[in-house]
């Protein structure tokens, strides 16, 4: 096992640096730079992407002339000087060979940059809005585990039921319910929307969260992230909890669990003892992209629908903005965590079922 683990982690850096490759690369082809979002703000047309809503070839940016001024909108209207000035400060007047080793250079050794409209780290960009992101990742995957897991050996021990029925088609219909649109409607009913003003609007605390005790701060926390993380986790207690229930139904059926039953193990230790490690294998196989897929992406829509300032939100602004220390160093820093969650995930593989050696399956 610990020569598998050390492949995984020496697989790492040449992943991480295929993933770099491939976006730093198509990041050069997509039109509408940095350079071209300031200049654009300067000739008063908000962002540039104005260029491209058929406003008029005098307003559209140039790329026929690379490595001219020309090639930047409204570059004709500013001094080359200016034009020059602002490359050496985005590093553009560097060949993408250099800018790019460069860049994986201080990437190595966790040196982010500074982002280009923030004047702000990276570092600290991801730090100021990691708090939400770690509550509605956390939170949400928390309780779609700590629900969805025993609901589904519940759902396979009376498979057929009643209640397998009818809990069928109530996580059939959540899941069925678009995040936003339920996120709106957790708003409308319970947000000041139109009918209660039980939960607040937007945000993580309170104003007055600084003078509460700390009893009142936990609360206050837990009165804030209730609607937005019950609009985040919705989707995932479907896909989740059939999948639980499957597996289950799947062990249940084996000859090892007949022969436990017949030698009269008691039915929680046959579920427990013996189903359970066999049958979590394949939930615990889908956590690394449960966590990535709940952690890093899917949250921009609940963000902004309750006025919340997370990851989501920076990454959206970010590409839009073109602010390319933000989108390369968030992609690499949440590109390794997604590489680590995977190592992490075999290792609960084999504490799980210890019969499982990855060494051996790889020879």
């Amino acid at each position: 096992m610990a020569s598998y683990i050390l492949r995984r982690l020496l697989l790492i850096l040449p992943t991480l640096l295929g993933v770099m490759i491939i976006n730093f690369t198509l990041v050069q082809f997509v039109p509408g730079g940095p350079i071209e979002q300031i200049i654009a703000r300067m000739e008063g047309q908000g962002d540039v992407f104005g260029g491209f809503s058929g406003a008029g070839n005098d307003a559209a940016p140039s790329f026929d002339q690379p490595g001219t001024n020309d090639r930047y909108l409204g570059a004709r209207g500013l001094p080359p000087e200016f034009i020059a000035d602002l490359e050496r400060q985005f590093g553009f007047d560097k060949p993408p060979l250099e800018r790019f080793l460069n860049m994986m250079w201080g990437y190595l050794r966790f040196d982010f940059g500074e982002s280009y409209f923030r004047s702000i780290s990276v570092v600290d960009l991801v730090l100021e809005k990691m708090p939400v992101s770690i509550t509605l990742g956390l939170w949400s995957t928390l309780i779609a585990y700590l629900v969805s897991i025993p609901l589904g050996i519940r759902k396979a021990v009376r498979d057929g039921t009643p209640f397998d029925t009818w809990t069928s088609g109530a996580i059939i219909v959540g899941y069925a319910i678009p995040g936003f649109l339920f996120a709106i409607l957790l708003l409308v009913l319970f947000a000041g929307g139109s009918y209660f003003q039980w939960f607040p609007l937007r945000g993580l605390t309170s104003d007055n969260f600084d003078q509460l005790s700390w009893g009142g701060k936990a609360l206050d926390y837990l009165w804030h992230i209730a609607l937005p993380v019950l609009a985040s986790t919705i989707s995932a207690f479907a896909t989740l909890t059939l999948l639980t229930k499957n597996s289950f139904l799947d062990e249940i059926r084996k000859q090892y669990v007949m022969t436990a039953r017949a030698k009269g193990l008691t039915e929680s230790r046959v579920l427990y003892g013996h189903v359970f490690r066999n049958a979590m294998l394949i939930v615990v196989a889908g956590f690394p992209a449960v966590f990535v897929s709940v952690f890093f992406g899917g949250s921009l829509i609940i963000e902004t629908i309750f006025s919340l300032d997370g990851l989501g939100r920076l990454g959206f602004e970010a590409a839009v903005a073109r602010d390319y220390p933000v989108i390369f160093g968030t992609l690499y820093v949440f590109g390794l965590m997604g590489l680590v969650v995977g190592i992490l995930s075999d290792l609960m593989y084999v504490w799980i079922d210890p019969r499982i050696d990855f060494d051996r399956r790889e020879s």
